[in-house]
């Protein structure tokens, strides 16, 4: 009788083995139950978007969505052309609200852009789209709220507080070199027109006036504070110019403004205080560019004669 029940006993034993063994195999995703769409909390209301999203059209905000390594199919032209965007956007085909049928053929599952932007509706039937108002929320606010749409809102918040500590120590380094009370330009030269550069409007704005505190003139904060940029004419330049400017500059564009005597002219320019930087790589407020810009200020401050 007892030899009878070892084979009955030792596939009873086999069987309970194997389902241990399944039980305490890794689940996939689907067996984890994991949702595969979020609601996220847009401007317009809550949206329902994909929890991973695999393909993404970005007709604003592209260094905010690269930057948190999301897969971007297609771009608007300014982004595409920016050189500082380029292993990001390697593969992705510039695209406008315009061109419906090109979005069409991307496949996207998420859009992304401003809310000022053409055929919203249009895009809505295409894909679920999300847009937002520039400048509604704080630079860096925007990154978070980018990371959060995209379901990386702690790889956001992460970028964010080490930035801020970064920017933070690298002003202080800055103004112990230049002085508390030295001023700070932002000019750039873009269609023939000369403009002046507020707190909030790119080009690395954010972090010369928000993050590191330094200051810019009297003229400047009169009239570009408020509106975010002001457009001058070469007449009174000088009147904007800080005791440092920060030339947004294409070498594609007219700047022989510079061969003026009213800009040799100019102290910052007499003293070797003109920090020239790339326009097509300096627009934004992204991850990708504020590291850049980051970089290019403690380069030309800290080395400034």
């Amino acid at each position: 009788m007892k030899k009878f029940l070892l084979p009955i006993l030792f596939l009873l034993v086999l069987v309970l083995g194997a389902c241990n063994n399944e039980s305490s195999a890794p689940k996939t995703n689907e067996e984890k139950d994991e949702p595969t769409t979020i609601t996220y909390q847009s401007e317009e209301g809550p949206i329902e978007v994909p929890a991973d999203p695999q393909r993404v059209v970005v007709l604003a905000y592209a260094g905010h969505v690269a930057a948190l390594d999301v897969n971007i199919v297609g771009v608007d032209s300014w982004s595409k052309k920016n050189p500082r965007y380029d292993s990001y956007l390697k593969n992705a085909e510039e695209v406008s609200e315009e061109n419906l049928e090109k979005i069409i053929e991307l496949d996207p599952d998420l859009i992304i852009g401003y809310s000022t932007a053409q055929n919203l509706d249009k895009l809505k039937e295409i894909a679920p789209t999300v847009t937002f108002t520039y400048g509604k929320v704080d630079y860096l606010t925007q990154e978070l709220e980018i990371g959060k749409l995209l379901n990386k809102e702690k790889e956001a918040q992460d970028w964010v507080t080490d930035f801020k500590e970064r920017a933070k120590s690298a002003g202080e380094e800055i103004k112990a070199a230049i002085g508390e009370d030295a001023t700070v330009s932002v000019i750039e030269n873009f269609d023939k027109q000369l403009y002046v550069y507020g707190n909030n409007w790119g080009r690395g704005t954010e972090i010369l006036y928000q993050e590191m505190g330094l200051k810019m003139p009297k003229k400047v904060e009169e009239a570009a504070l408020a509106p975010g940029y002001y457009a001058l004419s070469l007449e009174v330049l000088p009147e904007f110019a800080g005791d440092y400017v920060i030339l947004s500059k294409s070498t594609a564009a007219d700047n022989s403004f510079q061969d003026t005597d009213t800009y040799k002219n100019i102290p910052a320019v007499k003293n070797n205080r003109v920090f020239e930087a790339p326009m097509e790589e300096f627009y934004f407020n992204d991850p990708i560019t504020l590291d850049y810009q980051l970089e290019f200020f403690q380069e030309n401050f800290l080395n400034a004669k």
